[in-house]
Parts: C-alpha cells; sequence; structure tokens
C-alpha cells in the first residue's frame, strides 16, 4: 500500500485527486494539506510514502519547500503536479529533491504510474516536458565548454554558496574580478542571476567545494 499525501491549495483540484486516487486499490490517502506549514506537519505526522505537491501554494513558494520535506521526512518521495512546464521550474524542482515532476493535464494512467514509478524508488518526467528540458540540459553542455577555467572555478564556488568577498579572498583576486568572471560567465551561459548561475553549478557537477577551508584560512586578501 502506497501512502500518499496531498500538499494543493485549490479545493476543488485536492478532492478532484483524493477521489480518483482513492479508487486506486494500492494507495491510500493519509493526509491533505494546502500550506507550507501544514504540509510540513502533516508530513511529520502522517510519515506518507508520496507527497504529492504543487510548488504554486497560495502561501509561498513551494520548490523550498520540496527541500525541508525531504529534510524532516527523508523516506518520503516527492512528486511535483504542477501548471508550470517551463525548462527552469522543473530544473528547481530536481535540484530541491523531487524525484518526479508532472504536468497539470496530464492522464489519471499518466499520474498513477508516476506514483507507482516514485514510490519504488525511481524517478519520473512528464512525456509533455522531457524534450524542453533536454533541449535546456544539451544547450547547457554546450556553453558550459566555453568557460575559462578560472569562470569555471568561480561559478563552481559560487554553486557551493560563496559570496564575492569568500571567493576573493580564497582565489586571491579582487571582488571585482570575481564580478568580472561572473559577468563573463553568465554571458557565454545566457543564465543571469546568483541563484540561476548556482543552480548552473550544482547540476552541472561543478560545485564540489574545490578550495579546502585550511587553504581559505591562508589564503591573501581580496587585491585592491
Amino acid at each position: 500500500m502506497t501512502r500518499i499525501l496531498l500538499v494543493e491549495d485549490h479545493v476543488l483540484v485536492r478532492e478532484g485527486l483524493r477521489l480518483l486516487l482513492g479508487q486506486e486499490p494500492d494507495f491510500e490517502i493519509v493526509g491533505e494539506a494546502s500550506t507550507v506549514n501544514h504540509a510540513i506537519d502533516c508530513a511529520i505526522s502522517a510519515r506518507p510514502d508520496v507527497i504529492l505537491l504543487d510548488i504554486a501554494l497560495a502561501d509561498d513558494d513551494g520548490i523550498p519547500l520540496i527541500g525541508v520535506l525531504r529534510a524532516r521526512v527523508p523516506d518520503a518521495r516527492v512528486l511535483v503536479l504542477s501548471m508550470f512546464a517551463d525548462a527552469e521550474t522543473v530544473r528547481q524542482s530536481l535540484l530541491a529533491g523531487a524525484a518526479g515532476y508532472l504536468v497539470k493535464g496530464a492522464t489519471v494512467d499518466e499520474l498513477t504510474a508516476a506514483i507507482h514509478a516514485v514510490a519504488l524508488g525511481g524517478t519520473f518526467l512528464h512525456s509533455a516536458i522531457a524534450g524542453v528540458v533536454l533541449d535546456d540540459g544539451l544547450r547547457w553542455l554546450r556553453n558550459g565548454t566555453r568557460l575559462s577555467p578560472r569562470e569555471r572555478e568561480v561559478i563552481s564556488l559560487l554553486g557551493d554558496g560563496r559570496s564575492a568577498g569568500w571567493i576573493a579572498g580564497a582565489l586571491g583576486i579582487s571582488v571585482h574580478t570575481v564580478r568580472r568572471h561572473v559577468a563573463n560567465a553568465s554571458e557565454k551561459l545566457d543564465v543571469h542571476g546568483a541563484r540561476a548561475l548556482r543552480s548552473y553549478a550544482i547540476a552541472h557537477g561543478f560545485a564540489r567545494h574545490l578550495l579546502s577551508d585550511q587553504r581559505v584560512a591562508r589564503a591573501p586578501r581580496p587585491a585592491n
């Protein structure tokens, strides 16, 4: 029996999902939530196998919630069910820890197949977005080869959550130079904004803590 928690702020959609999934003999709806905090509380108390999550919740962005749920209920698998089909939203959801992604409008068969797949430890990507995500990933891969070694190093440290000042001190360069490398990498990758660049670094294996804390402790101050 697969235990499912529904996280959806639209009452009619949530009721429809409950009715549809309740007809499956091996599914059990163990809780329903419509807000971020309620979803966390329900997940902790109900201990579901699968959390069916709408990331566009009325009270907050549901993507950060994925990471919280994975941390608080590590045995639960998060399956996103969303109206958004753009590559960036899908990527952010998967990076946050989602095991699968479905677009609203999926058939009942697709929904049940996705739940079964993630419950068994697999992943599931809706066919409606698979091509978009693949094309986007190939574009990033091609553009990533154009980065210089220093740009890759800077972007990798951004992916580790380091600030421009931290990177400057670690690499022995000025903050201005760090920002120039970031600007150049952003232009080459056509990826703009700190969050998007960090996502790129994580998604493509750049963020690997290249510098030890000991090296950082001995690193010179940023150049003037």
